[in-house]
């Protein structure tokens, strides 16, 4: 399992005053309001900064970090991405999974057959679509309903599902 999940990336500088214009990778942007610090990969480390503001901007979250106060301070860090620990992540309802847990799952069909490796959660406006590589070399979408997904088991690294009629036509 992930230990850091991605909250958001940089995607620019906001005004001059060392703000970041952040587009969120979380479900619900209104998060970082709660959030004390995020964690910044710059590609070579890892950097934990406090937040000093959060204000919102149209998809966007607008954050001011502390000690970063003038546009030179943060604009290195453009294209770099955001993510908080476990330990400050949302917590999670019965059956619902980060994204980051899913994906690598090994995937079994009902009969313990193993089928193939959850690659990609596509998240579409009804229900996520789970994107498989199947073991022959083929690649199935299968729709995350309790239809098709029996059992989610993270800290196994398994996913038993049943295959509808027509999902691999």
């Amino acid at each position: 399992m992930e230990q850091l999940l991605q909250v958001g990336a940089i995607t620019s500088t906001h005004g001059v005053r060392g703000e970041v214009k952040v587009f969120p990778t979380t479900d619900d942007p209104k998060r970082f309001r709660r959030l004390k610090n995020v964690i910044l990969d710059t590609g070579k480390e890892q950097v934990t900064l406090e937040i000093e503001g959060v204000k919102f901007f149209k998809q966007f979250v607008i954050l001011k970090f502390k000690g970063f106060d003038n546009i030179n301070d943060i604009e290195r860090y453009k294209g770099k991405n955001l993510y908080v620990d476990r330990e400050h992540a949302v917590r999670l309802r019965k059956d619902e999974y980060f994204i980051a847990d899913l994906e690598g799952l090994q995937v079994y069909l009902e009969d313990g057959t193993e089928f193939g490796t959850l690659t990609e959660v596509i998240q579409t406006g009804a229900n996520d679509v789970y994107t498989i590589s199947m073991k022959n070399g083929g690649e199935v979408l299968i729709p995350a309903i309790k239809e098709c997904v029996l059992d989610v088991d993270v800290e196994a690294g398994k996913m038993t599902i049943h295959l509808m009629d027509g999902l691999l036509d």
